[in-house]
């Protein structure tokens, strides 16, 4: 039950931060389905610092791995801002090239990166195992990761932000009626770059929490296992509030978890249910929400659509 509460906890975690990066963007009105891609980019930075700072004491491990992983995923996302801001291209398209893109940049990387270190056989694993240790904290058998509180962190500002600030109540007419914020002075593209580049940081923060979730090492060639479409669908479920989000991914974290415990309860195991099944359960459960709820969702009005500054 400890380990179901700890892997609930640390993927709830996961797909809190990625979620809300989306809910950021989309609220300006863009679309930001290179999720999965922004955390592929976001994992490699964390976890090449994780890497080469794993004897460093722990406050600075956590706090640069944290910082080199929300770079990675800005500079990543500089990529959708340019080609959906500035060139008004398909952002599904552009979102989908991402996310391909980055597993294939990923893994050269980290195979130039391991062919200084191994003559033969170059793959495209990063471990990562002492620089992991600085996240966590052991009460008993639970293991604490400083990412859990992150996550509850970004949640509470998240909300702040977006609905007693200023700046959220910019971001979300933008993503509403761009023309009519555009007319009473909102400056619509830079709140969409805003927006973007949020989602950029808080995804690349998202995807080394995700592949630090109870390994030590990790195989680039594998992405992140459609975590950042879960993630959307997290955000569609809880209807782009921070709030809801945060359950949602409680609730998704917890079926994500069962993949990894299950056999530790005898009675799951008895059912001799492959483990392939659990595995699914968490994009099974996303589809059958999202069916059954994507028809009530209050999306924002203008998001997918670039901006024309001449059209009313």
């Amino acid at each position: 039950m400890v380990l179901l509460i700890q892997y609930t906890l640390i993927f709830a975690a996961v797909l809190t931060l990625v979620a809300l990066g989306g809910c950021f963007s989309e609220h300006s009105g863009v679309i930001n389905l290179g999720l999965e891609g922004v955390m592929v980019m976001g994992a490699l930075g964390g976890a090449l610092t994780l890497k080469y700072m794993g004897g460093s004491s722990a406050p600075l491990v956590v706090i640069a791995v944290l910082l080199v992983s929300a770079v990675c995923g800005l500079v990543y996302t500089f990529l959708l801002g340019t080609a959906c801001i500035n060139l008004k291209a398909d952002q599904t398209l552009v979102g989908t090239a991402l996310n391909i893109l980055a597993t294939a940049l990923a893994s050269i990387i980290a195979r130039a990166v391991n062919s200084t270190e191994e003559a033969d056989n170059v793959s495209t694993i990063i471990k990562y195992n002492a620089g992991r240790k600085a996240f966590i904290l052991r009460f008993g058998h639970f293991e604490f990761n400083w990412s859990m509180l992150v996550a509850v962190i970004a949640l509470v500002i998240a909300y702040v932000v977006l609905y007693r600030t200023k700046f959220g109540v910019h971001l979300r007419a933008c993503g509403e009626n761009p023309q009519a914020a555009d007319s009473v002075g909102i400056n619509v593209f830079r709140n969409r770059w805003a927006g973007v580049l949020i989602s950029g940081i808080l995804g690349g923060i998202g995807g080394i929490v995700y592949i630090m979730a109870g390994v030590s090492e990790w195989k680039f060639e594998t992405g992140v296992a459609g975590f950042g479409f879960l993630a959307l669908a997290v955000m569609i479920f809880g209807a782009w509030k921070p709030v809801n989000i945060g359950l949602a991914a409680l609730l998704f974290g917890f079926f994500r978890a069962l993949s990894n415990v299950y056999s530790g309860f005898d009675w799951m195991a008895s059912l001799h249910i492959p483990g392939t099944v659990y595995n699914m359960l968490p994009y099974v459960i996303s589809l059958l929400v999202l069916a059954f709820t994507s028809k009530n969702s209050a999306a924002p009005k203008a998001e997918g659509i670039p901006y024309d500054k001449g059209r009313r």
